[in-house]
């Protein structure tokens, strides 16, 4: 910028009329930084340099300049804002980054925002369940998640008073990216996708359902499917359109013996299944708490290599398709039972007795659904329906010249 050169001459100048010469090198470097890495407004990042420069030489306040922000409520903020707020730390999670010294959560009794300590500011780390004052500092936004920055120009003031904080539970349908408390109950577990993960599944309550994600970083204990929890202070983060809570940045408490009624996903799919994808049919697990993984035909867990024990299941992932967009689905054992005509104890019988083993029961599935017409309902778990339960549907004449029109409109259907 073609002003800050007169912005670091004049606060050079405010320095040296108190007695104290300062490099202008000094000065330039402290502003770069909160402009270019920070990304505070110039006539703000004055105000901070200037502030910390008097607090570094313990000299006394300019007259009239500088001044301190007004302290805000944490709901007030917004992104692009240079603040001042009080409030207790209520989490503190792994950076995901060298570059970051901590992350975590602050709040107030009006709600809570997720913190940032960069490694180059060289700030002293903050204290879980301790109230801190931070002023000078910036409000940032990350994935539509309102953040704040904790740089080199933030001072950070220990409080010794410990205020009651009632955080407010709210329905799941009125959550947004950001930080929420929930109470809700765990109705469906999925298998992780990723070895980082812990636990996966659904949680709902009265106005719908909210996936999850408890990841393997730290010790925190997963939580036992069809039981009720009040969730304090998690992080609510967007991804393609869909809201996911991450439960390691939260606490959650479960309440025994009571039951919650939940609004079930009401994501469907409604057309003839137009394939049966690879991991369908007699599959293995993994034995290994909390694991849960899917064995390869030599008993191989990608995370627990070679296993003795393991547990058969039953399943299909699959593709439905109603001659205008095709959808992924996968359908666990129950439902898989029923379409296919096949239960798991006569998949593992056919697996067992007949040479072909495994690729006899997917043939014996893939002949039972495949162009068969249904109807699925389920929750969307990113763009792959898991199916809570399906029906056949009639056969429509509408709906299947519609799926010829495509396949013959397909670059398979041009060679023909």
């Amino acid at each position: 910028m073609d002003s800050v050169p007169d912005v670091v001459e004049r606060i050079s100048l405010k320095i040296e009329e108190k007695g104290v010469s300062v490099s202008r090198e000094k000065v330039a470097g402290k502003l770069n930084l909160l402009i270019s890495d920070f990304g505070i407004p110039l006539e703000e990042a004055e105000r901070v340099v200037t502030n910390e420069l008097i607090r570094e030489y313990n000299l006394s306040p300019s007259s009239g300049g500088g001044g301190q922000v007004q302290q805000r409520e944490i709901k007030e903020v917004q992104p692009g804002e240079w603040v001042t707020i009080e409030g207790k730390v209520v989490s503190v999670t792994e950076p995901p980054s060298p570059s970051i010294a901590q992350t975590g959560i602050i709040a107030d009794s009006s709600g809570a925002i997720p913190f940032v300590i960069w490694a180059k500011a060289n700030a002293p780390l903050l204290e879980e369940r301790s109230w801190y004052r931070l002023e000078a500092a910036v409000v940032d936004e990350y994935r539509g998640v309102p953040n704040v920055k904790i740089h080199s120009g933030t001072t950070i003031v220990p409080l010794d008073d410990d205020r009651a904080l009632f955080p407010s539970v709210v329905p799941i349908s009125d959550l947004k990216p950001g930080v929420g408390s929930i109470r809700a109950k765990f109705i469906e577990e999925w298998e992780p996708r990723h070895e980082r993960m812990r636990q996966t599944g659904i949680l709902g309550d009265e106005s719908g359902t909210i996936k999850f994600v408890l990841w393997n970083n730290g010790e925190r204990e997963k939580l036992t499917l069809n039981s009720v929890y009040t969730i304090y202070y998690s992080s609510i983060e967007e991804f393609n359109g869909r809201l996911s809570l991450n439960l390691n940045t939260g606490m959650y408490i479960p309440e025994e013996g009571v039951d919650l009624e939940v609004a079930r996903g009401t994501h469907e799919a409604s057309g003839v299944i137009a394939h049966l994808g690879p991991g369908s049919g007699l599959i293995k697990r993994c034995p290994v708490e909390s694991c849960n993984k899917a064995l390869s035909r030599y008993n191989e867990c990608p995370i627990h290599d070679i296993q003795k024990e393991f547990r058969w299941d039953l399943r299909i992932t699959g593709v439905i398709d109603n001659g205008e967009e095709a959808t992924n689905v996968l359908i666990q054992r129950d439902v898989a039972e029923a379409l296919s005509k096949m239960t798991l104890e006569d998949a593992i019988s056919v697996a067992e007795n007949n040479p072909l083993g495994y690729d006899d029961v997917l043939d014996r599935m893939k002949h039972a659904v495949t162009g068969r017409y249904v109807q699925c309902r389920g929750n969307d778990m990113g763009g792959t329906i898991l199916v809570r339960d399906c029906s056949r549907a009639a056969f429509d004449a509408t709906r299947h010249t519609a799926l010829l029109n495509r396949a013959a409109a397909s670059p398979e259907g041009d060679r023909k």
